[in-house]
């Protein structure tokens, strides 16, 4: 069962959280059932990328990004090598670290 480590974000999870999530589960499921409120403002399609998120640590044991994910990513806010959208990663066997971005593209956020 995989360990997660989100770090700390201003708004979103100020204190940080970890928390075990089942293998193969959806990373953005399992940041909100944890607690986490991740944006997913497409309903966790892979159509909005507002569940851009940096796979710090343990990226290596996730799938690579499909096309629809990476064409996704290209809209998401401060983008880089361990980009991944939430709803797209597939949790395995190994523990993350996960930050999230300080902003995200969704300008009406629902609470």
């Amino acid at each position: 069962m995989p360990h997660i480590r989100i770090l700390p974000h201003p708004d979103l999870c100020p204190n940080g959280a970890e928390f075990d999530a089942k293998p193969r589960s959806s990373l953005c499921e399992s940041m909100l059932r944890a607690g986490v409120a991740i944006e997913h403002a497409c309903d966790m399609v892979a159509a909005c990328a507002t569940c851009h998120v940096h796979v710090r640590e343990g990226g290596a044991s996730l799938s690579e990004p499909d096309d629809e994910e990476n064409d996704q990513l290209d809209h998401a806010w401060g983008l880089d090598a361990q980009s991944r959208l939430a709803c797209c990663v597939r949790l395995a066997d190994t523990d993350l670290v996960v930050e999230l971005p300080r902003h995200t593209r969704n300008h009406a956020r629902e609470q």
